[in-house]
Protein backbone atom coordinates (compact mmCIF):
# COMPACT_ATOMS: atom_id res chain seq x y z
CA UNK A 1 0.00 0.00 0.00
CA UNK A 2 1.25 3.46 -0.88
CA UNK A 3 1.15 6.52 1.38
CA UNK A 4 2.50 10.04 1.42
CA UNK A 5 3.42 9.74 5.09
CA UNK A 6 3.67 6.81 7.47
CA UNK A 7 4.11 7.44 11.18
CA UNK A 8 5.49 4.61 13.26
CA UNK A 9 4.09 5.00 16.79
CA UNK A 10 0.53 5.75 17.88
CA UNK A 11 1.41 8.02 20.77
CA UNK A 12 1.30 11.75 21.44
CA UNK A 13 4.04 12.75 18.99
CA UNK A 14 2.67 10.51 16.25
CA UNK A 15 -0.88 11.84 16.42
CA UNK A 16 0.25 15.45 16.75
CA UNK A 17 2.35 15.06 13.61
CA UNK A 18 -0.40 13.36 11.64
CA UNK A 19 -3.04 15.95 12.52
CA UNK A 20 -0.82 18.93 11.73
CA UNK A 21 0.33 17.40 8.43
CA UNK A 22 -3.27 16.63 7.46
CA UNK A 23 -4.44 20.14 8.32
CA UNK A 24 -1.63 21.65 6.27
CA UNK A 25 -2.42 19.42 3.28
CA UNK A 26 -5.70 17.43 3.51
CA UNK A 27 -4.92 15.66 0.22
CA UNK A 28 -2.04 13.66 1.69
CA UNK A 29 -2.59 9.99 2.48
CA UNK A 30 -1.38 9.35 6.03
CA UNK A 31 -1.21 6.20 8.17
CA UNK A 32 -0.23 5.63 11.80
CA UNK A 33 1.22 2.20 12.56
CA UNK A 34 0.83 1.19 16.23
CA UNK A 35 2.22 -2.14 17.43
CA UNK A 36 -0.32 -2.47 20.27
CA UNK A 37 -4.07 -2.86 20.22
CA UNK A 38 -4.61 0.65 21.59
CA UNK A 39 -3.29 4.07 20.67
CA UNK A 40 -2.36 6.96 22.99
CA UNK A 41 -2.01 4.60 25.97
CA UNK A 42 0.70 6.74 27.56
CA UNK A 43 -1.46 9.84 27.21
CA UNK A 44 -4.23 7.99 29.02
CA UNK A 45 -2.19 7.30 32.17
CA UNK A 46 -0.11 10.48 32.19
CA UNK A 47 -0.52 12.90 35.06
CA UNK A 48 -2.40 10.33 37.10
CA UNK A 49 -5.00 10.00 34.35
CA UNK A 50 -5.40 13.77 33.96
CA UNK A 51 -2.74 14.32 31.24
CA UNK A 52 -0.18 16.96 32.20
CA UNK A 53 -0.24 18.60 28.74
CA UNK A 54 2.58 21.11 29.25
CA UNK A 55 4.04 23.55 31.78
CA UNK A 56 3.46 27.27 32.28
CA UNK A 57 6.91 28.47 31.27
CA UNK A 58 6.63 30.94 28.41
CA UNK A 59 10.27 31.94 27.84
CA UNK A 60 12.04 29.55 25.41
CA UNK A 61 15.46 29.67 27.10
CA UNK A 62 13.91 29.10 30.53
CA UNK A 63 11.73 26.26 29.23
CA UNK A 64 14.75 24.50 27.74
CA UNK A 65 16.47 24.44 31.15
CA UNK A 66 14.08 21.69 32.24
CA UNK A 67 15.69 19.17 29.86
CA UNK A 68 18.76 17.34 31.21
CA UNK A 69 19.28 16.03 27.68
CA UNK A 70 18.18 18.33 24.87
CA UNK A 71 18.49 21.74 26.55
CA UNK A 72 20.75 23.27 23.90
CA UNK A 73 19.01 21.66 20.94
CA UNK A 74 15.48 22.72 21.97
CA UNK A 75 16.16 26.45 22.36
CA UNK A 76 15.61 27.10 18.65
CA UNK A 77 12.54 24.86 18.27
CA UNK A 78 10.92 26.43 21.33
CA UNK A 79 11.14 29.81 19.62
CA UNK A 80 8.95 28.29 16.89
CA UNK A 81 6.43 26.32 18.96
CA UNK A 82 6.18 26.13 22.75
CA UNK A 83 3.79 26.39 25.69
CA UNK A 84 1.57 29.24 24.51
CA UNK A 85 1.30 27.68 21.06
CA UNK A 86 0.33 24.35 22.60
CA UNK A 87 -2.41 25.96 24.67
CA UNK A 88 -3.73 27.82 21.63
CA UNK A 89 -3.65 24.63 19.53
CA UNK A 90 -5.87 22.75 21.96
CA UNK A 91 -8.13 25.74 22.58
CA UNK A 92 -8.79 26.08 18.83
CA UNK A 93 -9.99 22.48 18.86
CA UNK A 94 -12.34 22.90 21.79
CA UNK A 95 -10.09 21.66 24.59
CA UNK A 96 -9.92 24.10 27.51
CA UNK A 97 -6.77 23.97 29.62
CA UNK A 98 -5.99 25.28 33.10
CA UNK A 99 -2.78 26.27 34.86
CA UNK A 100 -2.35 24.89 38.38
CA UNK A 101 -0.43 26.60 41.18
CA UNK A 102 2.74 24.61 40.52
CA UNK A 103 2.74 25.54 36.82
CA UNK A 104 1.46 22.23 35.47
CA UNK A 105 -1.19 22.53 32.76
CA UNK A 106 -4.13 20.11 32.53
CA UNK A 107 -7.40 19.94 30.62
CA UNK A 108 -10.19 21.62 32.58
CA UNK A 109 -11.99 18.27 32.54
CA UNK A 110 -9.12 16.74 34.60
CA UNK A 111 -9.34 13.75 32.27
CA UNK A 112 -6.79 12.51 29.76
CA UNK A 113 -9.72 11.14 27.75
CA UNK A 114 -10.41 14.74 26.66
CA UNK A 115 -7.03 14.88 24.93
CA UNK A 116 -7.45 11.40 23.43
CA UNK A 117 -10.93 12.27 22.10
CA UNK A 118 -9.54 15.44 20.53
CA UNK A 119 -6.78 13.54 18.71
CA UNK A 120 -9.06 10.75 17.52
CA UNK A 121 -11.69 13.21 16.32
CA UNK A 122 -9.15 15.29 14.39
CA UNK A 123 -7.60 12.17 12.87
CA UNK A 124 -10.99 10.91 11.71
CA UNK A 125 -11.91 14.31 10.30
CA UNK A 126 -8.87 14.31 8.04
CA UNK A 127 -8.98 10.64 7.12
CA UNK A 128 -5.80 9.60 8.92
CA UNK A 129 -5.67 5.79 8.92
CA UNK A 130 -4.96 4.28 12.34
CA UNK A 131 -3.61 0.75 11.99
CA UNK A 132 -3.27 -1.01 15.34
CA UNK A 133 -1.53 -4.33 15.99
CA UNK A 134 0.97 -3.39 13.28
CA UNK A 135 4.43 -4.24 14.53
CA UNK A 136 7.14 -2.81 12.25
CA UNK A 137 9.75 -5.39 11.29
CA UNK A 138 11.97 -3.28 9.09
CA UNK A 139 12.20 -0.12 7.01
CA UNK A 140 14.64 1.00 4.34
CA UNK A 141 15.00 3.70 1.69
CA UNK A 142 14.82 2.50 -1.90
CA UNK A 143 13.76 3.99 -5.23
CA UNK A 144 13.26 7.45 -3.65
CA UNK A 145 10.69 6.05 -1.17
CA UNK A 146 10.62 4.36 2.20
CA UNK A 147 9.68 0.70 2.31
CA UNK A 148 8.11 -0.34 5.63
CA UNK A 149 7.54 -4.01 6.48
CA UNK A 150 5.11 -4.97 9.24
CA UNK A 151 3.56 -8.15 10.57
CA UNK A 152 0.44 -7.28 8.56
CA UNK A 153 1.98 -6.39 5.24
CA UNK A 154 4.30 -4.02 3.46
CA UNK A 155 3.92 -0.30 2.82
CA UNK A 156 5.53 2.28 0.57
CA UNK A 157 5.69 5.92 1.65
CA UNK A 158 7.41 9.05 0.44
CA UNK A 159 8.07 10.29 3.98
CA UNK A 160 8.53 8.40 7.24
CA UNK A 161 8.17 9.65 10.81
CA UNK A 162 9.47 7.64 13.77
CA UNK A 163 7.58 8.51 16.96
CA UNK A 164 7.84 5.29 18.93
CA UNK A 165 9.25 6.65 22.16
CA UNK A 166 11.77 4.47 23.98
CA UNK A 167 11.67 1.39 21.78
CA UNK A 168 14.96 -0.59 21.64
CA UNK A 169 13.69 -2.63 18.68
CA UNK A 170 13.22 0.51 16.57
CA UNK A 171 16.53 1.92 17.80
CA UNK A 172 18.21 -1.25 16.54
CA UNK A 173 16.62 -0.81 13.09
CA UNK A 174 17.89 2.78 13.05
CA UNK A 175 21.36 1.59 13.98
CA UNK A 176 21.26 -0.58 10.87
CA UNK A 177 20.70 2.67 8.97
CA UNK A 178 23.91 4.01 10.54
CA UNK A 179 22.14 6.16 13.11
CA UNK A 180 23.94 6.28 16.43
CA UNK A 181 21.85 5.68 19.55
CA UNK A 182 22.54 6.37 23.19
CA UNK A 183 21.80 3.39 25.43
CA UNK A 184 18.65 3.96 27.48
CA UNK A 185 18.65 4.38 31.25
CA UNK A 186 15.70 5.29 33.50
CA UNK A 187 15.23 9.05 33.83
CA UNK A 188 12.31 9.52 36.25
CA UNK A 189 12.37 7.25 39.28
CA UNK A 190 11.91 7.29 43.04
CA UNK A 191 14.44 6.30 45.70
CA UNK A 192 14.16 3.05 47.66
CA UNK A 193 15.16 3.79 51.27
CA UNK A 194 14.75 1.64 54.35
CA UNK A 195 15.21 3.90 57.36
CA UNK A 196 13.55 3.99 60.77
CA UNK A 197 13.19 7.78 60.60
CA UNK A 198 10.69 7.61 57.75
CA UNK A 199 9.33 4.08 58.13
CA UNK A 200 6.03 5.20 59.68
CA UNK A 201 5.63 8.41 57.65
CA UNK A 202 4.15 7.38 54.25
CA UNK A 203 2.11 10.21 52.80
CA UNK A 204 4.04 13.01 54.49
CA UNK A 205 4.92 15.80 52.05
CA UNK A 206 7.19 18.77 52.72
CA UNK A 207 9.48 21.18 50.88
CA UNK A 208 13.09 20.02 51.08
CA UNK A 209 16.49 20.24 49.45
CA UNK A 210 18.05 16.93 48.40
CA UNK A 211 21.70 16.41 47.47
CA UNK A 212 23.58 13.31 46.34
CA UNK A 213 26.61 12.94 48.59
CA UNK A 214 29.99 13.42 46.89
CA UNK A 215 28.25 14.81 43.80
CA UNK A 216 27.12 18.11 42.31
CA UNK A 217 23.60 16.72 41.96
CA UNK A 218 20.99 18.55 44.04
CA UNK A 219 17.39 19.71 43.74
CA UNK A 220 14.71 21.43 45.76
CA UNK A 221 10.94 21.06 45.92
CA UNK A 222 8.15 18.97 47.44
CA UNK A 223 9.43 15.67 48.84
CA UNK A 224 6.99 12.80 49.38
CA UNK A 225 7.73 10.01 51.85
CA UNK A 226 6.39 6.68 50.57
CA UNK A 227 6.17 3.09 51.76
CA UNK A 228 9.33 2.30 49.80
CA UNK A 229 11.32 5.49 50.39
CA UNK A 230 11.16 8.97 48.88
CA UNK A 231 9.45 10.47 45.85
CA UNK A 232 7.92 13.78 44.82
CA UNK A 233 9.25 16.53 42.50
CA UNK A 234 12.47 17.05 44.50
CA UNK A 235 13.47 13.40 44.03
CA UNK A 236 12.18 13.07 40.47
CA UNK A 237 14.09 16.16 39.33
CA UNK A 238 17.22 14.75 40.92
CA UNK A 239 16.68 11.41 39.18
CA UNK A 240 16.31 13.12 35.80
CA UNK A 241 19.44 15.23 36.08
CA UNK A 242 21.38 12.34 37.59
CA UNK A 243 20.06 9.57 35.32
CA UNK A 244 23.45 8.63 33.87
CA UNK A 245 25.48 9.07 37.06
CA UNK A 246 23.04 7.24 39.33
CA UNK A 247 22.79 4.39 36.84
CA UNK A 248 26.59 4.06 36.89
CA UNK A 249 26.34 3.80 40.70
CA UNK A 250 23.84 0.96 40.26
CA UNK A 251 21.32 3.04 42.21
CA UNK A 252 23.22 2.64 45.47
CA UNK A 253 24.28 5.97 46.91
CA UNK A 254 23.73 8.36 49.83
CA UNK A 255 21.61 11.49 49.85
CA UNK A 256 21.64 14.46 52.20
CA UNK A 257 18.22 15.95 52.99
CA UNK A 258 17.70 19.44 54.34
CA UNK A 259 14.12 19.37 55.56
CA UNK A 260 14.29 23.16 55.99
CA UNK A 261 15.41 23.94 52.41
CA UNK A 262 18.14 26.57 52.71
CA UNK A 263 18.45 27.06 56.46
CA UNK A 264 21.93 26.19 57.71
CA UNK A 265 22.92 24.24 60.80
CA UNK A 266 24.11 27.44 62.49
CA UNK A 267 20.87 29.28 61.72
CA UNK A 268 18.78 26.44 63.14
CA UNK A 269 20.82 26.27 66.34
CA UNK A 270 20.30 30.02 66.81
CA UNK A 271 16.56 29.54 66.31
CA UNK A 272 16.60 26.73 68.88
CA UNK A 273 18.21 29.05 71.41
CA UNK A 274 15.35 31.48 70.83
CA UNK A 275 12.75 28.70 71.26
CA UNK A 276 14.46 27.58 74.43
CA UNK A 277 14.44 31.08 75.90
CA UNK A 278 10.82 31.80 75.01
CA UNK A 279 9.16 28.40 75.47
CA UNK A 280 11.07 26.79 78.35
CA UNK A 281 8.09 24.80 79.71
CA UNK A 282 6.89 23.42 76.38
CA UNK A 283 7.75 19.88 75.41
CA UNK A 284 10.04 19.71 72.38
CA UNK A 285 8.19 16.67 71.02
CA UNK A 286 4.86 18.51 70.89
CA UNK A 287 6.26 21.96 69.98
CA UNK A 288 6.66 21.55 66.19
CA UNK A 289 8.87 24.22 64.61
CA UNK A 290 9.75 25.60 61.15
CA UNK A 291 6.37 24.61 59.73
CA UNK A 292 7.41 21.07 58.87
CA UNK A 293 4.84 18.25 59.21
CA UNK A 294 4.19 17.26 62.81
CA UNK A 295 4.87 13.55 62.29
CA UNK A 296 8.22 14.29 60.65
CA UNK A 297 9.23 16.67 63.44
CA UNK A 298 8.37 14.11 66.10
CA UNK A 299 10.29 11.35 64.32
CA UNK A 300 13.42 13.52 64.09
CA UNK A 301 13.06 14.58 67.74
CA UNK A 302 13.04 10.95 68.86
CA UNK A 303 15.93 10.15 66.50
CA UNK A 304 17.91 12.89 68.27
CA UNK A 305 17.50 10.97 71.56
CA UNK A 306 15.11 13.55 73.00
CA UNK A 307 12.39 12.00 75.16
CA UNK A 308 8.75 12.81 74.53
CA UNK A 309 8.56 14.59 77.88
CA UNK A 310 11.73 16.70 77.50
CA UNK A 311 11.05 20.43 77.76
CA UNK A 312 12.93 23.11 75.82
CA UNK A 313 14.44 24.27 79.11
CA UNK A 314 15.96 20.84 79.70
CA UNK A 315 17.34 20.04 76.24
CA UNK A 316 21.13 19.61 76.23
CA UNK A 317 23.55 21.19 73.78
CA UNK A 318 24.32 17.77 72.36
CA UNK A 319 20.63 17.00 71.78
CA UNK A 320 20.03 20.44 70.33
CA UNK A 321 22.92 20.03 67.88
CA UNK A 322 21.79 16.51 66.95
CA UNK A 323 18.27 17.73 66.13
CA UNK A 324 19.59 20.63 64.07
CA UNK A 325 21.82 18.18 62.21
CA UNK A 326 18.87 15.88 61.45
CA UNK A 327 16.83 18.81 60.17
CA UNK A 328 19.48 20.30 57.89
CA UNK A 329 21.86 17.47 57.08
CA UNK A 330 20.00 14.17 57.32
CA UNK A 331 21.82 11.34 55.59
CA UNK A 332 19.86 8.50 53.97
CA UNK A 333 21.14 5.45 52.08
CA UNK A 334 19.43 4.78 48.77
CA UNK A 335 19.41 1.15 47.71
CA UNK A 336 17.55 0.80 44.45
CA UNK A 337 14.85 2.65 42.56
CA UNK A 338 11.19 2.37 41.65
CA UNK A 339 9.85 3.66 38.34
CA UNK A 340 6.43 4.79 37.19
CA UNK A 341 5.40 1.75 35.17
CA UNK A 342 2.91 3.50 32.89
CA UNK A 343 4.73 6.84 32.78
CA UNK A 344 8.18 5.34 32.27
CA UNK A 345 10.64 7.88 30.88
CA UNK A 346 14.17 7.12 29.77
CA UNK A 347 17.31 8.99 28.88
CA UNK A 348 18.67 7.63 25.63
CA UNK A 349 17.74 7.39 21.98
CA UNK A 350 18.90 8.82 18.67
CA UNK A 351 22.05 10.91 19.05
CA UNK A 352 21.02 14.56 18.77
CA UNK A 353 24.01 15.41 16.56
CA UNK A 354 22.28 13.46 13.79
CA UNK A 355 19.10 15.58 13.77
CA UNK A 356 18.36 18.84 11.96
CA UNK A 357 16.41 20.71 14.65
CA UNK A 358 15.01 23.18 12.14
CA UNK A 359 12.99 20.33 10.62
CA UNK A 360 13.44 17.33 12.98
CA UNK A 361 14.68 15.43 9.92
CA UNK A 362 17.55 12.95 9.94
CA UNK A 363 20.84 14.39 8.72
CA UNK A 364 21.70 10.96 7.35
CA UNK A 365 18.54 10.01 5.45
CA UNK A 366 16.19 12.01 3.28
CA UNK A 367 12.54 12.23 4.33
CA UNK A 368 13.11 10.47 7.68
CA UNK A 369 11.77 12.43 10.65
CA UNK A 370 11.71 11.98 14.44
CA UNK A 371 9.69 13.37 17.34
CA UNK A 372 9.31 12.63 21.03
CA UNK A 373 11.30 10.27 23.21
CA UNK A 374 12.79 8.29 20.32
CA UNK A 375 15.38 11.08 20.44
CA UNK A 376 17.88 11.38 23.27
CA UNK A 377 15.75 14.06 24.92
CA UNK A 378 14.08 13.83 28.31
CA UNK A 379 12.82 16.26 30.90
CA UNK A 380 11.98 16.60 34.55
CA UNK A 381 8.42 15.86 35.59
CA UNK A 382 5.71 18.47 35.09
CA UNK A 383 4.52 18.34 31.47
CA UNK A 384 7.88 19.02 29.85
CA UNK A 385 8.21 15.66 28.09
CA UNK A 386 4.90 16.23 26.32
CA UNK A 387 5.98 19.73 25.30
CA UNK A 388 9.03 18.22 23.62
CA UNK A 389 6.69 15.89 21.71
CA UNK A 390 4.35 18.71 20.62
CA UNK A 391 7.22 20.94 19.51
CA UNK A 392 9.08 18.30 17.53
CA UNK A 393 5.89 16.99 15.91
CA UNK A 394 4.69 20.46 14.92
CA UNK A 395 8.01 21.50 13.36
CA UNK A 396 8.35 18.16 11.56
CA UNK A 397 4.80 18.56 10.19
CA UNK A 398 5.68 21.98 8.81
CA UNK A 399 8.78 20.53 7.11
CA UNK A 400 6.90 17.53 5.73
CA UNK A 401 4.29 19.74 4.06
CA UNK A 402 6.57 22.55 2.92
Amino acid sequence: MNYDLIIVGGGAAGFFTAINVAENNPKLKIAILERGKDVLSKVRVSGGGRCNVTHAEFIPNELSKNYPRGEKELKGPFNTFMTGDTMAWFDERGVSLKIENDGRIFPVSDSSQTIIDCFLSEARKFGVEILTNHSVKNFCFENENWSVKSNHGDFITEKLMIATGSNPKIWKLLQELNHETIDPVPSLFTFNIKDSRIKDLPGVVTEARVKVKNSKLSSQGPLLITHWGMSGPAVLKLSAWGAIELNSNQYTFEIIVNWLNNLTLHEVIEEFKFFKANNPRQQVFKNTQFGIPKRLWQSLVLTSEIDRSTRWADISKVQLHKLAEELTNGKFKVQGKSTFKEEFVTAGGIDLKEINFKTFESKKHKNLYFAGEVLNIDAITGGFNFQNAWTGAFIAAQAITS
